[in-house]
């Protein structure tokens, strides 16, 4: 079956051979096509072009499943959104009623709030109460224009509850149109029944929570808080090592709090993302120059918590890449709105329209490992997209940051 979108004013992120990422001054360059079409064929995209090149006779009526007139309109590949916490239970905003009299997130930490309240409620949640809420926030974020999500365990801290906020996960991956990865936080904070003895802590997850993790094959990623207050460098090391020798590939919260060499020991393990980086500087940017590692940044978080702004234009101007994801959680971005987050780009990081939509779509499907299937406009890709309502061109996307500019969603092929 085949749908056939035609006069699309513009078909934005489109290529013709691969592209892993874009970095440096290329952020700044968008591939894009005006008055085309773009033809899927199941749940891939089979061919697009210009209007003036679409050969009618080519197409068979009987597989036309249908067409839609785009006239007026711009078609974008869907948002990767590379890191979410999006599985959890209960919010919080008796939290955000105490950053507003103003708690630090250190602060609410060490009084038993944040991550240790989510694990809290996660441990006397059912898997059955977790997935239906987790399936509404995925319904919420595909309206949005989200086609990809990777979502993350570490509200559980002890074995049977990461299983089963994995278990979620990969139901979810089963069950819902969007490409989903699972990553393994079991280190995200120290649980309260360890406090004080935090290598004993770090020795569970090594020794009875990865190898559990891995008999069940529920994990693609392994990620650690590398942060002031959390994990060290040292646990780091010790837990990305254990993760590697089970096939689970690095991902890492590093440079949130301050500088804490998580950039520098997730660039020693391959880490396929490094993300938040508050605070950066020349060391951890030659550190990321010289390796596969995609810097992520996460505006939702920095802008609920009125954190510091990552020097995101510093870091394009040294050539790197950026990535930029939602942070979707429960106590410091509770929103997978990229939209708004590509809005966030622009007025806090001064970032490029254009560097906002490859940060949301080519690059942060690198950054979740999706890159080869999502990201762009390319045959043979998943026919993951958006198409807008009536507007004047990429530069209204994150310019009218309040509107729901998005008129159909496709995933795998299909309408929503």
């Amino acid at each position: 079956m085949k749908t056939l979108i035609t006069n699309i004013k513009q078909l934005v992120q489109v290529g013709t051979s691969p592209r892993k990422w874009v970095a440096g001054k290329e952020m700044s360059v968008l591939p894009h096509m005006d008055n085309a079409y773009l033809l899927i064929e199941d749940e891939r995209i089979a061919a697009f072009g210009k209007m003036e090149d679409l050969d009618y006779s080519k197409l068979e009526e009987t597989d036309l499943l249908q067409e839609i007139d785009a006239s007026g309109r711009l078609v974008l590949p869907s948002f990767c959104d590379s890191h979410t916490h999006l599985v959890y239970a209960g919010s919080r905003e008796i939290e955000y009623i105490d950053k507003i009299r103003g708690l630090s997130y250190e602060e609410i930490a060490q009084r038993g709030g944040g991550i240790l309240n989510s694990a809290e409620r996660i441990r006397h949640a059912s898997e059955e109460e977790l997935y239906e809420d987790a399936y509404a926030r995925i319904e919420e974020i595909a309206s949005f224009g989200t086609g990809a999500v990777e979502i993350k365990s570490g509200y559980g801290l002890d074995t049977e509850s990461e299983l089963k906020m994995l278990r979620v996960i990969r139901r979810l991956k089963e069950t819902t149109p969007l490409l989903i990865k699972a990553t393994f936080l079991g280190a995200h904070a120290v649980p309260a029944e360890y406090k004080g003895r935090q290598t004993e802590y770090v020795n569970l997850i090594i020794n009875e929570m990865i190898p559990a993790i891995a008999a069940e094959d529920l994990a693609d990623y392994i990620d650690v808080f590398c942060d002031k207050g959390f994990f060290t460098v040292e646990d780091t090391d010790r837990i990305l090592n254990a993760g590697m020798k089970y096939g689970m590939r690095a991902k890492i919260h590093a440079n949130e709090l301050d500088y804490s060499g998580g950039v520098q020991v997730g660039v020693k393990y391959n880490a396929i993302s490094v993300d938040h980086l508050e605070y950066i500087g020349q060391e951890e940017i030659a550190c990321l120059l010289d390796s596969d590692t995609m810097p992520t940044i996460l505006p939702g978080a920095a802008f609920f918590l009125n954190m510091p702004y990552s020097p995101v234009r510093s870091m394009i101007n040294a050539g790197l890449p950026i990535a930029l994801a939602s942070d979707y959680n429960p106590g410091s971005s509770p929103s997978g709105n990229m939209k708004f987050v590509m809005s966030l780009g622009c007025i806090n990081y001064k970032m490029l329209p254009e560097e906002v939509i490859n940060a949301t779509t080519l690059n942060s499907a690198y950054a979740m490992g999706v890159e080869e299937k999502a990201g762009s406009i390319e045959v043979g890709k998943l026919a993951n997209f958006y198409i807008t309502k009536p507007i004047s061109g990429i530069e209204y996307l994150p310019y009218a940051y309040g509107s729901n500019l998005i008129d159909r969603v496709f995933l795998q092929g299909k309408q929503l």
